[in-house]
């Protein structure tokens, strides 16, 4: 019996693989390595003692993916993998369709065919749209979407729905994410973006660690306490954490049903920026720069849903953040090729 993690080199991907491994779970790998690299695997082994068999592989090959379910009992599939940059969605939106919904398409079919039945999709509140109010609630309406990526989300959602309403095998939950940072508190794993970082984040530590002349902060005219974008950040092993609850959570329901995973704090940039220089005592030089397409002004999680059904919440603080993102970024200067 294993868990397929698609995506699951990738960086919230990893972190729960090594979480399901460290619960003694058996663990299936497929990823691409487009936005991704297998070091992260071997820093999940060096620090767990075990192993996740790994398939370089695409989940819109269906042939790969007929092998993986051919060669391993697998119970249930965690779906990381995809394009994630609300940015990049707006200049590339046909690449981001074409990953994260025609390959979920193809994922599901071979689900289907190989009798798998429980699903967790690596989601976003991006699905919320711009007209919702905050903090954002699952009951709400979702769409009216402001990016590629975020309508990509919202497709798979409503494919998942109808899917689950067709097939009355299958339990899926789709977790939404807010904006996971952090890393591993070893600082042997973290975000490792390759190139220019898309996240604030893995930016403001390149700029601390001199990879970087500057930040770039897209709006300073925004309706916010500070004219900067406001998100709410959740360490990447409290979003880990999320996934195995849901994963017991899957037991117990059929159909379809989504989950906030957040703080249900607002931070803005400018105090994400103060917090680092403080857990760093490094100073971060930045620039105001017009808004970035895509973009609304301010968001955060009610997580109140997940609390109560999935018995998680968070347990790590902006403080704890800060410092494990600084650990792995002094530790790993260049990522996982240092």
């Amino acid at each position: 019996m294993a868990i397929l993690v698609t995506g699951g080199a990738g960086y919230i991907g990893s972190h729960t693989v090594l979480a399901l491994l460290e619960r003694g779970e058996d663990v299936v790998v497929l990823d691409n390595l487009v936005n991704a690299s297998e070091e992260s695997l071997h820093r999940v082994a060096q620090l767990t003692g075990k192993t996740a068999a790994f398939y370089p592989g695409d989940i819109r090959d269906s042939e790969c993916l007929a092998r993986v379910f051919g060669e391993h009992q697998i119970t249930s599939v965690i779906h990381f993998a995809g394009l994630k940059a609300v940015g990049e969605s707006v200049q590339k939106p046909l690449e981001y369709y074409q990953n994260n919904v025609a390959g979920t398409l193809v994922l599901l079919e071979a689900m289907r065919q190989a009798g798998v039945h429980q699903f967790i999709f690596s989601s976003s509140a991006t699905v919320y749209g711009e007209h919702s109010p905050v903090p954002y609630q699952e009951s709400m309406p979702i769409g009216g979407t402001t990016s590629p990526y975020g309508t990509s989300k919202w497709m798979v959602e409503q494919v998942l729905q109808d899917f689950a309403k067709a097939d009355p095998l299958f339990s899926i939950i789709a977790l939404r994410y807010f904006n996971p940072v952090g890393a591993h508190e070893s600082g042997l794993m973290g975000e490792d973006p390759g190139g220019v970082p898309n996240n604030l984040l893995p930016y403001i530590a390149q700029v601390a660690i001199g990879q970087r002349e500057q930040l770039s902060v897209f709006g300073g005219d925004y309706p916010t306490k500070d004219g900067t974008g406001v998100r709410d950040y959740i360490h990447v092993m409290d979003v880990a954490q999320g996934h195995l609850a849901a994963m017991d959570h899957l037991k117990q329901i059929a159909g379809f049903k989504a989950y906030n995973l957040g703080s249900g704090i607002g931070y803005s940039v400018l105090e994400m920026v103060q917090a680092f220089e403080k857990a760093s005592g490094v100073t971060i030089a930045y620039q105001i720069l017009p808004r970035r397409a895509g973009d609304l002004p301010a968001f955060w999680a009610d997580a109140e849903l997940a609390k109560q059904e999935l018995g998680w919440q968070v347990q790590r603080g902006l403080d704890v953040m800060m410092r494990d993102t600084w650990n792995w970024q002094r530790k790993n200067p260049r990522g996982y090729r240092s």
